[in-house]
């Protein structure tokens, strides 16, 4: 771990803001405890987010099981191709993911686009040896692991489940109702924050890479033929942007371009895309992510994910590396599609026409009183896929026969028997499958990287202060109430002031140990914006200190005030200059 890394790991846990869970039995790798202050700042990045990407966008929000039954993800192809890279010492028997061992010990960055061969050449190639006790790898076998988290539901293995890997899946399946309540009208979103896991072979970095994370995500379903995303909104926005192109360049680097270039150059391929990069940089902003240490990095082919045609993470550096913190995919229809496969049920939407319009519809009729003589008990079944062909697939009745496959064996049916036509019909609309455009943000590294951007020292009054930059918006406490000291009615004066403003709506913590500097020194280092003192000054004529805590400056407001003041500069609408 960095030395940034070890700084704020040793702060989150003395001050509350995350610790490895069940230390008491010697922890567990990959799981940890949000403490008050932490579990604080993730809700405000969660309602953020949820403000910017579902009220303001208007799209709607939903909470699916963290349990689901095997078939969802048989279908989603996560039972199949959702693996990790596993190397096992022969030594120690420790295991490790195999591509970090290369990314952590050559100049190679993105070693997950490589194939297990060729891992397992470089591991040797690199005479990379085991984190854990030395041992050389080279000659061990490199395999895939699958990340999924088994369980059963209900009494007995009948019935077999799996903790979702990503929150989507839960969105995906449930399209035909979601699509009812958006009255089959595209396109339309569906948003979810919650809980996803995957076993990670070696968990590391703390918040960075766990086995239970927390993420939000927004599924948004469009006709790709007619719906355009408002890219007027963002085409001016100036992103930077570490494109596949520039990845594989030798001397390649980041380029700063507008949404509007990016996409003329065909740098970004797909609109929708380049439409959710613009809208994000000023939310990443807004949340305290340092844009000097931000950027959007497109995946190479080799680490595309099997739905995505093409996607960008969102990057932040921290301690070095630069860490995924958001994955901007367009899925296709690809999850939709499957699920339809597999389960039998309609994932399409109806769309309207606006006049009826005339169609030569290709159709077959299938003549049972040939194919039932001629084929048996298959005869029901070759019928149904001669219309399914039909579909499909009308040129395969261009001959005088057609080959049908059922169950594994072919047949072929005369095309008369087929009852084969093609026929006008009057229709007022068609059945269309959306696709779909993921942003799927991982929460943990969002915490993680606003304290990261947000941790700073200097100096004052001759020593060192450390402190944390929060954002009023996201920090976990908005204002910490101190009496000067606790007599002359002093104590019982701010324990009356921090109760008015709990009742307005401001998250308060009441301090009155300690010398006044101390108790500043404590709320900078969790990163409470506003300090609030109530002294003798305020028994004369009602006013408070008002303090601020990255320039140390001090305003004095009317007690009255203070509740609207400290709200307006909480939510940005008021600076502390403007005092």
């Amino acid at each position: 771990m960095s030395d940034e890394g070890e700084r704020l790991t040793e702060l989150a846990k003395r001050r509350g803001f995350f610790l490895q869970s069940a230390g008491a039995y010697g922890g567990v790798s990959g799981f940890y405890t949000y403490g008050p202050q932490g579990a604080a700042l993730k809700d405000n990045v969660e309602d953020a987010w949820r403000d910017r990407y579902v009220t303001r966008e208007g799209h709607m929000e939903i909470s699916a099981p963290d349990v689901m039954p095997e078939a969802v993800f048989e279908a989603s192809g996560h039972l199949d191709g959702f693996d990790d890279m596993i190397i096992e010492c022969p030594e120690c028997g420790e295991s490790h993911r195999a591509d970090h061992l290369v990314e952590d010990n050559t100049d190679i960055e993105e070693a997950e686009s490589v194939s297990t061969e060729e891992i397992a050449e470089l591991i040797a190639e690199h005479d990379l040896v085991c984190p854990s006790c030395g041992t050389g790898l080279a000659g061990e076998p490199v395999d895939d692991f699958n990340l999924m988290f088994e369980t059963n539901i209900g009494p007995g293995s009948s019935s077999p489940g799996y903790l979702r890997p990503e929150t989507a899946q839960g969105i995906f399946v449930e399209f035909p109702q979601l699509a009812e309540y958006a009255r089959n009208q595209l396109p339309f979103g569906v948003a979810q924050i919650g809980k996803a896991y995957r076993n990670e072979i070696s968990p590391r970095k703390s918040l960075i890479r766990v086995r239970e994370f927390t993420q939000a995500e927004l599924e948004h379903f469009i006709d790709p033929e007619t719906d355009e995303p408002p890219l007027e909104r963002v085409e001016d926005v100036t992103v930077p942007l570490y494109s596949a192109k520039q990845q594989e360049s030798e001397d390649g680097d980041v380029q700063e371009l507008t949404i509007r270039e990016a996409v003329d150059e065909g740098i970004i391929g797909d609109e929708w895309v380049a439409f959710y990069l613009g809208l994000s940089k000023a939310w990443y902003e807004r949340i305290g992510v340092d844009m000097d240490r931000f950027r959007y990095r497109q995946h190479l082919s080799g680490e595309l994910a099997h739905y995505a045609a093409d996607c960008w993470d969102a990057e932040s550096e921290l301690g070095g590396d630069w860490v995924e913190i958001t994955g901007f995919a367009y899925r296709g229809d690809y999850d939709l599609k499957k699920h339809a496969e597999h389960s039998g049920e309609d994932y399409t939407v109806f769309k309207q026409y606006d006049e009826p319009v005339t169609v030569e519809r290709p159709t077959v009729d299938p003549d049972m009183s040939v194919l039932g003589p001629e084929f048996g008990g298959a005869a029901g079944a070759i019928g149904s896929e001669l219309e399914s062909l039909v579909e499909r697939n009308p040129d395969a009745f261009d001959s005088d026969a057609v080959t049908v496959e059922v169950d594994g064996e072919e047949y072929t049916v005369d095309i008369e028997a087929t009852g084969y036509s093609v026929e006008e019909v009057t229709e007022s609309g068609e059945h269309i499958r959306p696709h779909v455009v993921e942003p799927s943000f991982g929460v943990g590294r969002l915490v993680y990287t606003v304290l990261a951007h947000a941790h700073t020292t200097d100096e004052v009054d001759g020593e060192e202060r450390s402190y944390l930059s929060l954002p009023p918006e996201v920090a976990p406490t908005t204002v910490g109430v101190f009496p000067l000291m606790d007599k002359d009615g002093l104590g019982e004066r701010a324990r009356e002031v921090a109760s008015d403003l709990r009742a307005a709506g401001l998250e308060v913590t009441y301090d009155d140990s300690g010398a006044i500097g101390r108790r500043y020194r404590r709320q900078d280092e969790v990163g409470t914006p506003f300090c609030v003192t109530i002294d003798y000054e305020t028994q004369e004529d009602g006013t408070v200190t008002v303090r601020e805590r990255d320039t140390t400056a001090q305003q004095r407001v009317a007690v009255d005030d203070l509740a609207e003041t400290l709200t307006a500069l909480r939510d940005g609408d008021l600076t502390f200059d403007e005092l």
